[in-house]
């Protein structure tokens, strides 16, 4: 049947697209010539975390090896004006993104299946054993391992723990100064970076988490001290709060924020358990007008993530902190398009991920078509 081919077709592009960069966003500036920069200080948003997106630069000014760590180069930028660190933003989005990616996966197949007795027993199978991977990695031992690699990485690039071997000769002459300046105070420098290679394995990296934390526990009184564990809770809320203390150090305040989003994590936990329950009870009649949700939750995925992505934005230009260099009036980056904040003009486009997800929900859209049509001839 055609519309089982589409929806199968729609399956494997869910699963590529979780690998491909969703989103790009690029500052340019008079401060970084086109020649030199070519593609601006850019970066690209996956669903599991922020990528570098600049590349080698070839210039008679700069010869480099590696391309500059764009990511560090925008955290600089932005925290001038009080931005908190790009890894601040999706905290619980990103960590859960795995699962809830599987969780759509499910509900595709079981789209598929004609049959209500199978339909029911494969998707049964297939909630249990992501509740099983989700709470392991959640909540076991070393469970930040049953997560995507590029999430791992993720974590280690934006502690600025990544190779190093880019350093700050590639770094431009403003922000090197800069931070040069911010390592004399103290500020942004808790723990020594380690070099990690890009082609290091998830292991690797857990292990320089592992080293950051336990530095970081160092400096922790010992009533309060806190053994690593390696559960995504744990990394997913030490990180959190390194990230938001990394230019301004206002540990009540970000201690606040820590725990909205540890509470948000548990919601978030509980929240796909009990929809698990709910699918199952909606695929149980394909005749049911209810049915048809198994079909939508895919297919709104883009719209899903444009609110994400803005809402963040909003979030991230809204929370100015007042310790930033610079003072802004709460701003809305640009989320679409092009827009200027100061001398830097801001490029927000989409990339072939959400390219891919626009035509998973296409491709849902006209199997859920060509079935219900099927249904009413028959």
């Amino acid at each position: 049947m055609i519309w089982r081919a589409l929806s199968l077709a729609a399956i494997v592009g869910l699963a590529v697209l979780y690998f491909l960069p969703a989103w790009w966003v690029s500052l340019k500036a008079p401060n970084y010539p086109e020649h030199t920069f070519p593609v601006g200080i850019r970066i690209h948003f996956h669903v599991d975390g922020v990528r570098n997106g600049c590349e080698v630069r070839a210039s008679r000014e700069v010869t480099e090896k590696e391309a500059l760590d764009c990511v560090h180069e925008m955290d600089t930028i932005n925290h001038f004006v009080g931005m908190y660190p790009i890894a601040s933003g999706g905290p619980v989005e990103k960590a859960f993104s795995p699962f809830l990616f599987a969780f759509l996966g499910v509900l595709l197949v079981g789209f598929v299946i004609p049959r209500a007795s199978v339909r029911l027993i494969v998707m049964g199978a297939g909630f249990a054993a992501i509740a099983a991977w989700m709470t392991l990695a959640a909540h076991g031992s070393g469970g930040v391992a049953y997560v995507s690699h590029g999430y791992v990485h993720g974590l280690i690039t934006s502690l600025g723990a990544d190779d190093e071997k880019a350093a700050d000769e590639n770094l431009h002459p403003i922000v090197r100064q800069l931070k040069e300046s911010l390592a004399k105070s103290g500020i942004g420098t808790d723990a020594p970076a380690a070099k990690v290679s890009k082609m290091a394995s998830k292991a690797e990296l857990i292990n320089v988490l592992r080293d950051t934390y336990e530095h970081d526990q160092l400096r922790v009184p010992a009533s309060e001290k806190k053994e690593w564990t390696g559960s995504l809770m744990q990394v997913f809320a030490w990180h959190y709060e390194k990230s938001l203390g990394r230019w301004f150090n206002q540990p009540e305040k970000n201690n606040r924020l820590v725990t909205i989003m540890q509470v948000v994590a548990r919601i978030v936990f509980g929240a796909v358990l009990a929809a698990m329950l709910v699918f199952l009870f909606l695929a149980r009649d394909d005749r049911s007008p209810l049915f048809w949700a198994l079909v939508l939750a895919p297919m709104i995925l883009p719209a899903a993530f444009l609110a994400e992505y803005s809402g963040w934005l909003w979030w991230y230009g809204h929370s100015l902190n007042e310790m930033g260099a610079f003072t802004l009036k709460p701003f809305m980056p640009t989320v679409f398009g092009q827009g200027k904040v100061a001398q830097f003009t801001t490029l927000s486009y989409p990339h072939i991920g959400f390219g891919l997800m626009m035509a998973v929900a296409i491709l849902l859209f006209v199997a859920a078509l060509v079935r219900r049509r099927e249904m009413r001839g028959m």
